[in-house]
């Protein structure tokens, strides 16, 4: 029977290394490179103004469908992409590819900002209200409701949505946060692990009973505060060895286009290798093409969906370009990369190195914080992808069995399950990049009317401007 599961286990991990191999990532990336090219480099071009609209968002407008406010959709968002995957992902990516594999990372997310901001403009679009009242939306229905002409729309919009409840349950929404917690609370803290899985299934359960918008309260509070406290906490170890920084790019740079060597506990990787941790870890931090994030940003009281893409496009920024580089640049400059650890460990190394005891309290804290705030977004992505599956009817249900799974997370090692997990993970891009490419002329027609709109909207308001300038110059 063991023997039975051994095999079972080595053949779900070479379809995982398959489904996650070279085929994906360039579907992934090249969508993210044609929808730049389509949008006339939107994330360049527009970044100052979806900024400007994030510092404008938290006040939902009015007079619109939704359930939250654009800052609240985006927070909620974030908690689900800002985790593990920041702390743990960015010291795999490294361990494995080398320096090279930051500048990947990096690419990857650049690209995949315009992959964002289309998935939110659609998912926004083509939204739909629940039978209680709530806003639903993501790729299941700019599948259905766009693509609805489309014979093979009836088998990808519930396979996203299957896949999504799967991932949810026993993917990146559960095992993994809730392991990062009770093991970062015992080392740290010497917490038992019944304590701590208690606490976290109870709070779990008081947040997510609450719906949308208890999740979203709690994520528009939890996750820019600790993503600012982790960013500070990474500048000040950066500020303590500013003189290696111009050395630390230029290893970045040079590793990222030819083979990095054995360095200390560092074995050694090749330019692909690189380029595959790289671009891996970088989408499975973001999950910019995977289709999740725009579950989030269908529950936005905005009016305008290209608004809200501008809006859920900094998430990707966020999390990859301003924590994920941050992270990279302090394992990097601080040798840490080189040492025989691995995973959250390096980061602690790595903090330790500069602020002693300190660097590795803001590590787990941080760990803890961004696994608790991952486990809230992906319970409402889950939720959504259950209601589109069964109804409304589901959705209690579902939250019962997440809560369980939460509750029984840490005691579990079900390798054939995270493998599981892994792949169904991979498998919700599919369809989701599908729709992104076959709505292609919905995005490019949405964005051109909008920012004609603003266009439009700025020389009537310049021309008013005028107008009441020389009459009061008049009247004077």
């Amino acid at each position: 029977m063991e023997l039975l599961g051994m095999d079972l286990l080595e053949t779900l991990t070479r379809i995982d290394e398959f489904i996650w191999g070279p085929p994906l990532l360039v579907l992934l990336v090249g969508t993210g490179v044609f929808l730049t090219w389509r949008l006339g480099m939107i994330q360049v071009f527009r970044l100052p103004l979806a900024l400007r609209y994030v510092l404008n968002s938290r006040r939902a407008e009015t007079g619109v469908q939704g359930d939250v406010s654009s800052f609240a959709a985006l927070s909620t968002a974030l908690s689900a992409t800002i985790g593990t995957g920041n702390i743990v992902g960015v010291a795999t990516a490294i361990k494995m590819g080398g320096p090279g594999a930051l500048f990947w990372m990096f690419l990857a997310a650049f690209f995949g900002m315009a992959t964002m901001y289309s998935e939110a403009l659609l998912a926004v679009k083509y939204r739909t209200v629940d039978a209680n009242g709530q806003m639903s939306g993501g790729p299941m229905y700019y599948i259905k409701n766009g693509l609805g002409h489309k014979k093979y729309s009836r088998i990808l919009a519930p396979l996203f949505a299957l896949f999504g409840v799967n991932v949810a349950l026993f993917g990146i929404g559960t095992f993994p946060q809730v392991n990062a917690i009770v093991d970062s609370a015992r080392i740290a803290f010497d917490v038992p692990e019944i304590l701590t899985a208690a606490m976290l299934s109870l709070l779990v359960a008081f947040v997510t009973l609450g719906g949308i918008r208890r999740i979203a309260a709690v994520a528009q509070f939890i996750v820019p505060f600790m993503a600012v406290a982790y960013v500070l906490g990474c500048l000040v170890v950066i500020g303590l060895n500013l003189e290696k920084l111009p050395a630390t790019f230029a290893l970045i740079l040079s590793s990222a286009f030819s083979e990095t060597a054995a360095r200390g506990g560092f074995l050694g990787a090749g330019v692909m290798l690189a380029i595959r941790m790289g671009v891996a870890r970088g989408i499975f931090s973001n999950e910019a093409g995977l289709g999740s994030s725009p579950i989030a940003a269908a529950a936005a009281r905005v009016k305008e969906p290209a608004k809200q893409g501008l809006i859920s496009m900094t998430g990707t920024f966020f999390d990859t370009i301003v924590v994920c580089l941050m992270t990279g640049t302090v394992l990097i400059m601080t040798d840490s990369w080189t040492e025989n650890l691995a995973g959250a460990y390096m980061t602690s190394y790595a903090f330790s190195t500069a602020l002693a005891e300190i660097g590795s309290y803001i590590v787990t804290v941080g760990l803890i914080f961004f696994a608790f705030t991952t486990i809230l977004g992906w319970n409402y992505y889950g939720e959504r992808c259950t209601e589109f599956l069964f109804g409304v009817k589901g959705i209690l249900p579902y939250r019962i069995i997440y809560i369980l799974i939460v509750a029984s997370g840490a005691f579990l090692t079900l390798d054939v399950i995270w493998v599981l997990a892994d792949i169904v993970n991979g498998l919700m891009a599919i369809p989701n990049l599908i729709a992104l490419l076959a709505l292609r002329k919905v995005i490019s027609t949405e964005t051109r009317q909008y920012f004609e709109g603003l266009r439009t909207e700025n020389l009537e308001l310049k021309n008013l401007e005028s107008k009441t300038e020389f009459r009061l110059k008049s009247e004077k």
